[in-house]
């Protein structure tokens, strides 16, 4: 994988747990909500007009034409599976950011996520 392939990968996979972890941080700033019909107009527009949600729109929007430009550059096999360190850093970035909770048993899936990563972009 060249330098620009390796950089639009891993920009688009930094975007996408950005987009992530606005999302979510978006959503922790609304609260829980249901859609009703009754209820949809004004539920939705609280929740499309959140900061975090309209930056979390954002990264996924410019992470997906990168991703496009990664894929024009790699092999899908290579490229997807590095998707996967998203899911890390997700969960270590929701850990530190939210608060949410980080056990052993998820850290050592974490883990083993990096060296299947590590596995996949050494064979290319």
């Amino acid at each position: 994988m060249s330098a620009v392939s390796f950089a639009l990968v891993a920009a688009a996979v930094l975007l996408g747990t950005a987009g992530q972890i606005l999302l979510k941080a978006g959503t922790n700033a609304v609260g829980h909500f249901e859609f009703t019909l009754a209820n949809a107009l004004p539920v939705g527009t609280r929740v499309a007009m959140e900061p975090r949600i309209l930056g979390g729109v954002g990264c996924y929007a410019v992470g997906m034409v990168l991703w496009i430009m990664a894929l024009s550059r790699t092999e899908v096999s290579v490229a997807y599976p590095m998707l996967s360190v998203g899911f890390a850093l997700n969960a270590l970035l929701a850990w530190w950011l939210l608060g949410e909770a980080m056990s052993a048993q998820r850290l050592m899936g974490i883990a083993v996520i990096m060296l299947g990563v590590t596995l996949v972009a050494r064979s290319s």
